[in-house]
């Protein structure tokens, strides 16, 4: 139980971070601001415990019994097989999401417009992975931790987590690639 707390602990911390990076991506492409060490001080942070919190969580579903049998529980354990799935589609996306700038202005100098528009498509996937992730992993962090107890309030929690969630990904899809096709595109 003591591995399950501590990847609570790194898995909630990592939402903090997250929500960090997004809020500092989201104001950087809406303003056209870039500032360097600003993106370092948001996303080294979030990826050294992203990393460590993915390295634990490996490690938990490899080595602790979690009782994700589908057809015991199959509608309990649907969000666990979509929280273990979309962690496991988060790395590969992950390439393509720290190369995608450059990888936009090189298919923008070749006028390669299909690559460019897998990229954005790629972005997209990106966002809805990883909030799919936080999303479904946020109340189970509180209840590892004790936090929270109450199933009720865990449900409505996870209702406004969800919605929250859907705002920030729209918000996040709308200025980054509506920036991205100002540059890239129209540009």
């Amino acid at each position: 139980m003591k591995q399950k707390k501590i990847n609570a602990s790194l898995g909630l911390l990592s939402i903090v971070f997250m929500l960090l990076h997004i809020g500092y991506t989201v104001f950087s492409y809406l303003t056209y601001y870039y500032n360097p060490v600003l993106k370092m001080v948001f996303a080294i942070p979030f990826m050294v415990l992203v990393c460590l919190h993915a390295v634990c969580g490996m490690l938990t579903v490899f080595t602790q019994a979690d009782g994700t049998r589908m057809d015991l529980y199959p509608k309990l354990n649907l969000k666990t097989i979509l929280q273990r799935a979309s962690a496991a589609l988060i790395f590969p996306l992950l390439i393509l999401h720290i190369n995608t700038f450059s990888l936009l202005q090189a298919c923008a100098e070749r006028g390669l417009t299909f690559f460019i528009v897998l990229l954005f498509v790629s972005e997209m996937i990106f966002f809805a992975t990883v909030l799919t992730h936080v999303s479904i992993s946020l109340t189970k962090g509180l209840v590892t931790l004790g936090i929270l107890t109450s199933v009720e309030i865990q449900k409505k929690l996870d209702r406004i987590i969800y919605i929250v969630s859907a705002i920030i990904y729209v918000v996040a899809v709308y200025s980054v690639l509506n920036t991205q096709i100002v540059m890239f595109v129209n540009g």
